[in-house]
């Protein structure tokens, strides 16, 4: 049986132009979608999502032409285009019964929701993107030698035929080279999940292909068509990211604040990689983990502590409850983190701590989204709501 959710609900929701998407639903109060990232699927959020539930209606489906979602044949520029794939999110969400939502993406799913905030800002009330810049911003960075650690973009943008026969002859070798690259621990996927992810991404190659194809052509069109228009995020936008303006020559949050004007942005700093900075990731020296940076530039920052909490759980965990910080307890070798616990998303709450993390504190190549958390990120700093989402997953993905 294939690996789920605990205690969440499955079901198959329409979307845009009649396609099915399998979502898995829990909880119960205002809503939150999360959207998952390459090479996952909505399984990625199985350590956050429950801990969401006690707070929220927490909706977390498989993106168009990922895991159990329908995987239409690619039969022009918009059947994989962001705005498309937004536009399903949109009308999941309202099948389901919400007109409005929080939205938190990582990776293509931040891609999905950066989109979804553009385009339906009357449904999206708050918006977190994790570990991405916007896709013609993206292109735009990639240059010279340093773009060759985003290889897998260039392969899957060219023209239908050789990138699926490629990849689909050696499918687990070419995204289990992701999941373990990006990885900060091998233990931190677990081997039922790590199959559950090669089983999904192997029967899915033309249309993962066709997202990623997608993004170099009508995604950036579209993208471009709303920067010349000024168009902007008009929502809270929190943006999580590892810094690789350092080696690529950017300033992210400059890029970023081009498109929002309601902004928080936080990176995490990595060290070069093989002598270049990495906006990925290799083992042994993870770009923006904990573990690619020594133990003398990390400094002391006080722990968020919840309400009537002491510290009583794992080392440095302020939630006194070795189960209340998305089971930090369940690697306790890592440093530890800025705890933060889900809160309330009733208008005007504000958030447990607004603190700047520690250089090197996420134990993920993009801040707090990381397989089988040893400790929680919040993203504590959407204005209103205050909201924890922690993924089990972690990777170091431009896209």
């Amino acid at each position: 049986m294939s690996p789920t959710i605990p205690d969440f609900t499955y079901q198959r929701v329409r979307g845009t132009d009649g396609i099915s998407l399998n979502v898995a639903v829990g909880g119960s109060g205002t809503p939150v979608v999360l959207l998952h990232g390459f090479p996952q699927t909505h399984l990625m959020w199985r350590g956050v999502a429950p801990e969401l539930a006690r707070d929220h209606t927490v909706i977390c489906p498989d993106l168009r032409g990922y895991g159990d979602s329908d995987k239409p044949a690619e039969d022009g520029p918009d059947t994989y285009s962001k705005r498309t794939m937004a536009q399903d999110i949109v009308t999941l969400a309202q099948e389901l019964g919400h007109d409005r939502f929080a939205l938190a993406g990582h990776d293509r799913g931040a891609l999905v929701a950066f989109r979804a905030g553009l385009d339906h800002p009357e449904a999206v009330s708050h918006l977190a993107c994790l570990d991405v810049l916007p896709t013609l911003d993206m292109w735009e960075a990639l240059h010279g030698v340093t773009a060759a650690v985003g290889f897998h973009l260039y392969l899957m943008t060219q023209p239908p035929g050789l990138p699926e026969k490629m990849i689909q002859a050696s499918a687990d070798e070419f995204f289990g080279y992701f999941l373990d690259v990006w990885a900060n621990r091998p233990e931190a996927i677990p081997a039922d999940i790590r199959d559950a992810y090669l089983a999904a991404c192997r029967n899915a190659v033309p249309s993962i292909v066709a997202d990623y194809r997608a993004s170099a052509g009508i995604d950036v069109e579209h993208d471009r068509a709303d920067r010349a228009a000024g168009r902007r995020l008009s929502m809270p936008l929190t943006v999580l990211q590892q810094d690789w303006g350092a080696a690529l020559g950017y300033e992210a949050a400059a890029l970023w604040g081009a498109w929002a004007g309601d902004l928080k942005h936080l990176t995490d700093s990595f060290r070069p990689l093989h002598g270049r900075g990495s906006p990925g990731g290799h083992r042994g020296g993870v770009p923006g983990t904990a573990d690619a940076l020594t133990r003398e530039r990390r400094e002391a920052v006080p722990r968020a502590r919840g309400p009537g909490k002491t510290p009583s759980g794992p080392a440095g965990c302020a939630s006194g409850d070795d189960l209340s910080c998305c089971q930090c307890a369940s690697d306790r070798a890592m440093p530890p983190g800025l705890h933060l616990h889900p809160g309330s998303l009733r208008s005007g709450d504000a958030p447990s701590a607004e603190r700047v993390p520690e250089r090197g504190q996420f134990p993920g190549a993009v801040l707090g989204v990381l397989e089988h958390p040893p400790v929680p990120w919040g993203i504590s700093t959407w204005r209103a709501p205050r909201i924890s989402a922690v993924s089990r997953d972690m990777t170091g993905s431009l896209t």
